[in-house]
């Protein structure tokens, strides 16, 4: 703000370029467009693309690379994704998790000591774990996927047990009972973020079987977001994991 005060006194920047720097948000008529939240949490705007148009999509990422910042649009299908890379193919689409992402600078995923395990139950569930997993990338963590070891095969979790354990933080994802998590949660000595998900046969309810188990789960240290939500999983263990390798 200081600085963009000085262009204006020294003539450099206009009133009207002065106000369009400073404006906390963007009205697009159909949307308003958050640029300072970057500023407030650290992450720029994220567009959930579900139930938006191709053409509301390109208009609101096109507002948010103008302001400098990365592109994350989540739950988006194919065929919207599809229209959106025919204007902006510098984006890349990732289709198990739904997702098109961008960093405008091309950075890598930071050198840190740290990094999030995404622990998958089943291959059925691989949609929110992979959503889980490229949220975390594209926000700048270092992810380590562990799928496949549901308490149906428990060893194949303890095969993975040591690389679980010295992670800063795990997003844990599992339907039917959802059990996987307490069992995570008993074994290791950081925060566990459960995910639900909506798979599972008869009366699981849409994955409330394993969001109740989750919720009442016996071991500590365990947060649990919504049905289906990767993003929120990811977004909440991206937190703890700045947060723990904080310089």
């Amino acid at each position: 703000m200081e600085e963009i005060l000085k262009q204006l006194q020294n003539g450099t920047l206009s009133v009207a370029e002065a106000k369009d720097q400073l404006a906390t948000y963007e009205n697009l008529g159909f949307a308003k467009v958050d640029h300072h939240r970057k500023k407030r949490q650290g992450f720029p705007e994220i567009i959930y693309g579900e139930g938006k148009s191709a053409e509301q999509i390109i208009a609101i990422l096109e507002a948010i690379t103008a302001k400098g910042n990365d592109i994350l649009i989540t739950r988006i299908d194919q065929e919207k994704a599809d229209l959106v890379l025919k204007l902006h193919p510098e984006l890349t689409y990732h289709e198990t998790a739904r997702i098109l992402s961008w960093n405008q600078q091309s950075k890598s995923v930071r050198d840190a000591k740290g990094y999030i395990a995404i622990v998958c139950a089943g291959t059925s569930d691989l949609r929110v774990a992979e959503e889980a997993a490229v949220t975390a990338e594209v926000l700048g963590s270092k992810v380590h996927r562990i799928y496949d070891v549901g308490v149906a095969g428990i060893h194949r979790l303890f095969d993975n047990l040591e690389e679980i354990q010295q992670a800063t933080v795990s997003v844990v994802v599992a339907g039917m009972e959802g059990a996987l998590p307490s069992v995570v949660g008993g074994l290791v000595s950081h925060p566990v973020i459960a995910v639900p998900t909506s798979v599972g046969y008869g009366a699981n309810f849409g994955g409330m079987s394993a969001l109740l188990s989750m919720l009442n789960s016996c071991a500590s240290g365990i947060s649990v977001v919504n049905i289906d939500n990767g993003f929120g999983g990811a977004y909440n263990a991206v937190v703890i994991d700045r947060l723990a390798n904080k310089e």
